[in-house]
């Protein structure tokens, strides 16, 4: 995370190297032996990215600390990190499904897709990865921030076949967003999903798709391909991904929306906030728990992840 006091140094200022001098040793002979001892102080610091928006959904950015309360699992915990993060580096995992069902809209999204990065992608900071699913997932463009090669690799996608999204998910996660230890400076980790949400081909189920994205700390927006005007399945399930990370999800109502909801992802990535906390429960158990951020004023509304994973042993 980037901040006035960067969060990871804490780290840093909690690690000391302590000389040992048993009774008797002269100086110059405990400067010689140099006996030390690395005393690390297990500290569970939690990071949020979120965005608030007032009534009317449109974004609010000039707020401050003072102006949030955190609870973990109901219990008050204290904000030592703040700042409105603007600039921070975006990795952001772009998942593409090309299933059958998407094949009359695929052009399109394509389109669309290379316009939203060409306008958000900023060179020599920011990162892009190309990632398609149908039956299986298919990389077809590693982390990059060369236009060229991303938006070759997202035109040259065809559609065919059945859908795999929470595998993708889940590959996507693992292998490209989960970082140990987290980056510095701290990046947002970005997933936007164009799909129906519709799975009927994963060995992964949705919650273990979400547990992964959860673990790495991925915000997820997702784009739904469904043109036919009644809300399905899919929709609830990419509404509830995005809910469950911070994210958004959107509906657009025919193709031509889309330019306008990758325009709306990319606004918000710009306009987000950061918070940090040292959370009190010190277990190291790897369970989940629930944050929620409140908002001095009543009205506004928070987007957030609904929780992290503890460390573990």
């Amino acid at each position: 995370m980037k901040s006035t006091l960067n969060p990871f140094l804490l780290f840093l200022a909690l690690v000391a190297p302590l000389a040992a001098q048993t009774p008797g040793t002269s100086a110059a002979g405990a400067k010689a032996q140099e006996p030390r001892t690395v005393i690390r102080v297990p500290v569970n610091l939690v990071n949020v990215l979120f965005t608030v928006t007032d009534k009317k959904s449109r974004l609010v950015i000039d707020l401050t600390k003072d102006d949030f309360g955190v609870l973990e699992d109901n219990k008050a915990q204290r904000i030592q990190y703040f700042s409105r993060e603007s600039n921070l580096p975006l990795r952001i995992g772009l998942l593409i499904d090309t299933s059958n069902s998407i094949r009359d809209r695929l052009r399109f999204e394509q389109e669309a897709a290379v316009d939203f990065l060409n306008e958000t992608l900023h060179h020599g900071k920011d990162l892009a990865f190309v990632l398609s699913f149908d039956v299986t997932s298919q990389l077809a463009q590693d982390y990059t921030d060369d236009m060229e090669k991303l938006s070759n690799a997202i035109r040259g996608l065809q559609a065919g076949g059945t859908t795999a999204l929470y595998d993708s998910m889940y590959l996507a996660s693992k292998e490209k967003m989960l970082f140990f230890p987290p980056p510095e400076p701290y990046l947002r980790r970005v997933m936007i999903i164009i799909s129906d949400g519709q799975d009927n081909q994963s060995e992964h189920t949705r919650d273990e798709a979400l547990a992964m994205a959860q673990r790495a700390e991925v915000v997820i927006f997702t784009i739904s391909t469904n043109r036919t005007g009644t809300p399905g399945p899919g929709d609830k399930v990419l509404r509830y991904l995005a809910q469950e990370t911070g994210g958004r999800a959107f509906f657009p109502f025919a193709a031509s929306d889309l330019t306008a909801n990758f325009e709306e992802i990319a606004r918000e990535l710009r306009s987000q906030y950061s918070l940090a906390y040292v959370s009190s429960n010190t277990a190291k158990d790897g369970t989940f728990r629930n944050i929620s951020i409140q908002p001095r004023e009543k009205t506004y509304r928070v987007r957030a992840k609904s929780g992290y994973f503890a460390p573990s042993q």
